[in-house]
């Protein structure tokens, strides 16, 4: 498999090239604007951008989809509740694949409606549902603390310890982790009830 992460140019944002490295098959995860460093790292690859993954709606997360799209065959996919144009809507388990690789959907609202992670083989690229050292806020329009608490506690924490965590932002100490490392030192996911998350998430 072929996998880089990819700082944007001009933000803290984090895109994504995964590859299945026979096919040559590729997907690139929020491309942000502009899309220089990951045309770049498709170009050094070799590979054909086959599906651009959207983990969520938000501007910096799908910045460089149209230019991308111009430059490459790929396909814009996302959650079925994603509000901006798309070619293919995802559903919670649903796979996508690169050649013999498979990348799984999780739905992962809290952030926004429209949120998800994807697995690919022991990688679990995160959006803004978690963090390291973080999680996502809930107080922008469509967030929501309970559905957030569901994504974190019943949902990504039920993954084993050794999957790597991959955000959608430079905020923590390290650019990537593991779920248990951040079992084991990510403050906002430390045991609570969920009326006790509500209130965490609604401190200042």
């Amino acid at each position: 498999m072929i996998f880089e992460q990819i700082r944007a140019s001009n933000s803290d944002n984090f895109s994504y090239l995964i590859a299945d490295d026979e096919s040559r098959e590729a997907a690139v995860v929020d491309p942000a604007f502009p899309t220089a460093p990951v045309r770049s790292a498709v170009d050094r690859y070799k590979v054909r951008v086959k599906y651009i993954i959207n983990t969520h709606g938000h501007r910096d997360h799908t910045s460089g989809n149209s230019e991308l799209t111009e430059a490459t065959e790929g396909k814009v996919a996302a959650h079925v509740n994603f509000t901006h144009p798309r070619d293919i809507s995802l559903e919670d388990g649903e796979f996508l694949t690169l050649g013999r690789l498979k990348i799984r959907v999780l739905h992962t609202p809290g952030h926004t409606p429209d949120s998800i992670c994807l697995l690919v083989n022991k990688k679990l690229l995160t959006g803004d549902t978690l963090f390291v050292g973080e999680c996502g806020r809930t107080d922008l329009s469509g967030g929501d603390s309970v559905q957030l608490y569901e994504s974190l506690f019943n949902k990504i924490l039920r993954l084993e310890d050794d999957v790597e965590i991959y955000p959608g932002h430079d905020y923590g100490p390290r650019p990537s982790s593991t779920l248990g490392v951040e079992r084991r030192t990510n403050y906002t996911l430390e045991p609570r009830t969920l009326e006790e998350f509500i209130d965490f998430m609604s401190e200042p």
